[in-house]
């Protein structure tokens, strides 16, 4: 079958009307929920107040039972102790011989114990958390990042498998498929027996998050024109996510117990299914399987609610026999197959790697706000609509490649001096970088999908998100080495950036140009722009 110019071919739709706005909403709503899933255990995992547990059979006077937790300096501030006690038998000896603490004996003598009798934990914020469930502090602090952690490897294994399936099955039955395992885990989760289950769980949860994102996202650019691709990747994809993020924490608010919290996320996502009979698969990816008929189906239909009138043959150059189906069926082998396609990826996994790392080694570093933090993570999402916004407008006029590349310099930049500034000026420079980081984001995931041709582009977004990935788990042992030396994460963290804006110059520019079809007119776009990637970068050298 030859690929046609589907653009071209699909031009009788026209830019806007009924059928393109119906999928740009039903796709944003399922975005919504991205937002609660990734980041419920902002709540599920929080740690309250808390010091250990001590017996009402212990006979104590009022005084000792204040006393007994030991009080520590931490961070120039007296706290008492999380993980210690004084020992309950000697303390209880004291009592009973009317000793008075602090005036009759010196507690610094007295011997302290570990929390053998569990821990006490406040409820002022918190009703329950996976914490307060499985004592997961002092020794097994630990298991609380943990737990975070694998939502991550989640997202890895999600975003490595999603974009082959996609590929291979169609996007719409892996975006559906993915809204049922995710609806599926969260509700196992939150009847997790243990930490183990919870995070095994956790696991099911972060690969179904990942590849509904993916699948959506690639869905939408496909179905979607080109005036309404850019505004759906930006205020489409980012903003209904962050506002699913800034939703969640209101729904935490009045779901305190993180078992009834989780099971709440878990029912709205049920009314997402319906949705299976109202969005339309990909004509472009039934088109490129040589499913000519079904494409044909869809978009006459698309025509239909657009009021305009199809054309008697759509695809004109094509047969519409199904033993002319291509054979070649495509993986993610195929982005990395032929010398400058695998190029292309090394790159924009780079790219990928640096943008998480930056953003996230931002966010690590943010000063922990006062004051309640269910506002408080409302702020926190609410910072970065502006950067969506203006991302927006900067895509429909600006090119990618300077675009992306000037907003990871000023990124990275913020890495590099963030410590090197006072304190009281430390806040503005962490949202100046998150902003520019937040840019990054929204710039690279319509650039990379706009790189890689149809056949291979779930493929491509998938293992573009998979170094992502790698960078959000990489990152905390990056921060780790401030233990060594302070200057250093933010130095290595700075350093990729830069190296990732220059990198970024040698992709080749998407602007306004047609999506490939096919790998050998993705060859034949990077064999064209090779020659003109030559020559600017040599200008952009000479002007540094």
């Amino acid at each position: 079958i030859r690929m046609g110019d589907y653009d071209d071919v699909t031009a009788f739709l026209g830019q806007k009307g009924p059928y393109f706005y119906r999928t740009f909403f039903l796709l944003n709503t399922i975005f919504i929920s991205t937002g609660f899933f990734g980041l419920f255990i902002v709540f599920v995992g929080a740690t309250p107040t808390h010091h250990c547990f001590i017996p009402d059979s212990g006979n104590l006077s009022e005084a000792w039972r204040k006393a007994i937790i030991p009080i520590k300096v931490v961070n120039g501030q007296e706290e008492e102790s999380k993980c210690s006690r004084y020992r309950l038998d000697v303390v209880r000896n004291l009592s009973a011989l009317g000793y008075i603490p602090g005036r009759d004996v010196n507690l610094t003598g007295v011997e302290q114990e570990c929390c053998v009798d569990g821990w006490s934990y406040s409820k002022d914020i918190y009703q329950s958390t996976i914490v307060t469930e499985w004592d997961l502090v002092c020794d097994n602090e630990w298991k609380t990042p943990f737990a975070s952690s694998t939502l991550f490897m989640g997202f890895l294994i999600g975003s490595l498998l999603s974009g082959q399936l996609s590929d291979r099955f169609g996007r719409k039955k892996v975006l559906f498929g993915s809204l049922v395992a995710q609806l599926i885990s969260v509700l196992i989760q939150a009847f997790s027996p243990s930490w183990e289950v919870f995070c095994i769980m956790f696991t099911f949860v972060g690969a179904s998050q990942i590849s509904l994102y993916i699948s959506a996202f690639v869905l939408g650019t496909e179905v979607l024109s080109k005036s309404m691709r850019e505004v759906f990747t930006t205020l489409g994809a980012f903003l209904h996510y962050c506002i699913g993020y800034m939703t969640l924490p209101w729904i935490a608010y009045a779901m305190r117990e993180w078992r009834t919290l989780l099971i709440i996320l878990s029912s709205v996502t049920v009314v997402y299914i319906p949705l299976w009979w109202f969005i339309p698969e990909s004509p472009r990816w039934l088109y490129s399987q040589g499913r000519v008929e079904e494409a044909e189906a869809i978009l006459r239909d698309a025509a239909r609610r657009n009021r305009v009138t199809a054309p008697e043959v759509i695809f004109k150059d094509t047969e519409l026999d199904v033993a002319s189906a291509p054979k070649n069926k495509y993986s993610m082998i195929d982005v990395l197959k032929t010398n400058n396609i695998r190029c292309v990826t090394l790159m924009c996994l780079f790219l990928w790697m640096a943008v998480n790392i930056g953003y996230y080694g931002l966010s690590l570093n943010t000063s922990n706000l006062s004051g309640d933090p269910y506002v408080n993570c409302f702020l926190s999402a609410l910072t970065e609509v502006p950067a969506y916004v203006v991302s927006t407008a900067l895509l429909r006029n600006c090119q990618r490649r300077p675009l992306l590349s000037a907003f990871l310099l000023i990124g990275g930049g913020m890495l590099f001096l963030i410590q090197l500034i006072p304190e009281s000026a430390a806040i503005a420079v962490e949202m100046v970088g998150k902003f520019a980081f937040t840019i990054s984001f929204t710039v690279v995931y319509i650039y990379t999908a706009e790189i890689y041709p149809t056949v291979v582009r779930s493929a491509g977004v998938g293992i573009c998100s998979s170094a992502a990935r790698i960078g959000t788990i990489a990152a905390p042992y990056i921060i780790y080495l401030g233990s060594i030396n302070k200057y250093l994460p933010y130095i290595i963290m700075g350093s990729m950036t830069v190296a990732s804006s220059a990198v970024n110059l040698f992709l080749p520019e998407t602007f306004r140009k047609e999506l490939p079809e096919t790998v050998e007119q993705m060859q034949q776009l990077l064999k064209k722009s090779m020659k003109l990637n030559i020559l600017i970068n040599a200008y952009y050298w000479q002007l540094l």
